[in-house]
């Protein structure tokens, strides 16, 4: 069975750019989200932390300043729920195996090929 995979992509983010490339140079075609337009919700970016195996607080950009070393001090649905909020400091990009409840984020873009081996 092929894999479906889901791209939360920022067409402005040359990491996000790679990734997508490397997922169609391996002949799929990804569901393309693109999160600033689309945030995922709360219970997503939860289910999005769980998959990746780290804390919400993980997911955050700290290339982005100040703002997002003050949500450090909140619990996990907050978080989740702030992120949703503010989808500018999610990391990019988060690629995601749904049918094998895996994801990765696509830093570097070679991330992505652990999601296309079985």
């Amino acid at each position: 069975m092929p894999v479906a995979l889901t791209i939360y992509h920022n067409p402005e983010c040359s990491k996000s750019l790679k990734t997508l490339q490397l997922i169609r140079e391996n002949g799929i075609e990804p569901t393309i989200i693109e999160y600033l337009r689309s945030p995922p919700e709360a219970a997503t970016i939860l289910k999005l932390a769980d998959w990746l195996g780290i804390g919400v607080a993980e997911l955050l950009r700290t290339s982005d300043g100040d703002e997002a070393d003050e949500t450090l001090s909140l619990n996990e649905q907050s978080l989740a729920r702030w992120l949703q909020d503010n989808p500018a400091a999610l990391q990019r990009p988060i690629v995601v195996d749904e049918t094998n409840a895996r994801a990765c984020i696509g830093r570097p873009p070679e991330n992505v090929l652990a999601l296309l081996r079985r």
